[in-house]
């Protein structure tokens, strides 16, 4: 299982990276649905031919490996009903209509906050109940949605781990829409002379990175400056990159520092190269 998933996972990140350049977001949510629905299919064909080897690789597919793209899913689908929905008129309205959104996903924080707090700790002691299937327990308050779903497919809470995660990935969203609103000219765009080609993934890699490392102003430096700098230095626009590193933090079965990774191993191949020059 750990092979085909892994497998899986990567080739959807580099669909998935190759359409992040489209600005969008009704668009690029319509795409990235595309993508991840196929690979959820291909997903499913795949388990309904596997046997798991034990209890324990029935839970990590269904605590991690489904929810990876189910709520990815569900993610691009809210952004999609949301963008095709925003209110006409001044940006008070639309700054209303996202706020809206946010307290609707408060609202869901609230309601399930213990299983927020399970996942958070990293708890297991309730998985072979929350992800084996063939148990329901409604006192442990199962999404609804668990009683319409495939039950050779699904357990009573493989579809929460999915919503949660989609949920933190659409604040994100909101946040930074309401802010676009909030500060229009936040970002103004002095004259570029270079220009990144690499996939916008890759730079929040390298832009996280950096800010991790404090290698800016002494490690004074915020997140936001650091991307302000990069998308005038690249002439490049990042987008929702706070979205784009949840979206990193949610890869289970990939390598989550792929471009960090890619670079340290080119330089030290240019490194034996040089040596042997």
């Amino acid at each position: 299982m750990k092979a085909f998933s892994t497998s899986l996972m990567a080739e959807l990140e580099e669909q998935l990276s190759a359409i992040s350049n489209e600005n969008d977001a009704a668009s690029h949510a319509e795409l990235a649905t595309t993508a991840l629905l196929e690979a959820f299919e291909k997903l499913k064909k795949f388990f309904i031919k596997y046997k798991f080897e034990n209890e324990q690789e029935e839970i990590l597919f269904f605590r991690e490996v489904k929810p990876c793209i189910t709520s990815r899913i569900i993610y691009y689908n809210d952004i999609y009903r949301i963008a095709t929905h925003s209110p006409p008129g001044p940006a008070k309205c639309q700054r209303k209509y996202y706020l809206s959104e946010q307290e609707k996903l408060k609202h869901y924080f609230f309601e399930n906050i213990e299983f927020y707090n399970y996942l958070r700790t990293g708890s297991t002691h309730m998985d072979h109940v929350f992800f084996v299937r063939g148990n329901y327990n409604i006192k442990l308050s199962p999404d609804s949605y668990f009683l319409q779903a495939d039950s050779r497919f699904s357990t009573s809470h493989d579809y929460k781990v999915a919503r949660i995660l989609a949920n933190q990935l659409l604040n994100e969203w909101l946040q930074a829409e309401v802010l676009k609103i909030e500060d229009p000219h936040a970002k103004a765009s002095p004259v570029k002379k270079s220009k990144w080609t690499g996939s916008k993934v890759a730079l929040t890699e390298l832009l996280y990175a950096l800010h991790a490392e404090g290698v800016f102003n002494d490690g004074n430096a915020d997140l936001k400056e650091i991307a302000t700098l990069f998308e005038n230095a690249f002439n490049v626009n990042l987008g929702q990159y706070h979205r784009t590193f949840l979206e990193l933090r949610a890869r289970k079965t990939v390598e989550r520092t792929k471009f960090l990774s890619s670079l340290r191993e080119n330089l030290l191949q240019r490194m034996e190269d040089a040596d042997e020059a």
